[in-house]
């Protein structure tokens, strides 16, 4: 996906978050985040929407922490999420192309980066509030979808802090039945190592597990906020357990 729909994914989800939190209430809880409530998953989100901007608009080469999150709640925390989320998508939208600055995962580009985590980090919480308000999940386009599927599988669970560990090396493949994406994930007692398939041949290889579903529907189980029964399993389903019990992203 290019920058500009990372940046227009951005812009989407914040709004349906905002809109969904104003309808359950700050204090309704939030059963995709056990434990928390709406304002909990505001005060979070404008955390991390502000300490993503202060990268992009201040062009910080080395981490910093957050600053902490905001110490408000009802009306007032709704606004200040709202505001903070607009800042976030003006600085992606204003900032120059070879923008230098910290990022965490592989990408073309710092700017590349933060527009897609932060399309991705907003897409995932907007589900969360809708979670809370109850009803249908706003439909999310094929494309975005999968791009989650992919920053999740190479990006977030590459990293030396992904808990899908395997005492015995297995594989597991993931299909987006609607877009034909496919990835094959190596488990072992390393991060896990995954590959975009490219090639129609690899895609037949025998593996020990595989999960598929359309992108939406897999991107949300992945990431733990559908049941795993969404899913089509086949081989061994204990596999697709291990992501469910140990994938939360620290």
């Amino acid at each position: 996906m290019k920058i500009t729909e990372h940046i227009r994914s951005l812009a989407l989800e914040g709004r349906l978050l905002a809109d969904a939190a104003q309808e359950a209430g700050t204090g309704a809880p939030v059963p995709t985040c056990p434990g928390w409530q709406v304002g909990d998953l505001l005060r979070h989100t404008a955390m991390v929407h502000t300490w993503a901007a202060a990268f992009v608009t201040e062009g910080h080469t080395s981490y910093v922490p957050e600053a902490g999150e905001p110490d408000l709640d009802g009306p007032e925390l709704l606004d200040r999420f709202r505001a903070g989320h607009r800042h976030l998508v003006e600085a992606l939208e204003r900032a120059p192309q070879d923008l230098e600055c910290w990022a965490f995962l592989p990408a073309p580009s710092p700017l590349a980066f933060w527009a897609r985590r932060q399309a991705h980090e907003t897409a995932i919480h907007r589900v969360d509030a809708e979670s809370a308000r109850g009803g249908s999940l706003s439909p999310m386009a094929s494309g975005h979808a999968a791009d989650g599927v992919d920053e999740l599988l190479r990006g977030l669970h590459a990293r030396p802090k992904s808990r899908v560990r395997t005492d015995v090396p297995r594989t597991l493949r993931v299909r987006a039945t609607d877009t034909g994406s496919v990835w094959t994930v190596q488990l072992s007692t390393e991060p896990p190592a995954t590959v975009r398939e490219e090639d129609e041949s690899s895609v037949l290889t025998p593996v020990d597990c595989e999960l598929s579903a359309p992108s939406q529907e897999l991107y949300l189980a992945l990431w733990n906020r559908l049941p795993l029964g969404v899913l089509t399993v086949t081989g061994d389903r204990s596999l697709a357990r291990l992501w469910r019990d140990s994938s939360s992203v620290l």
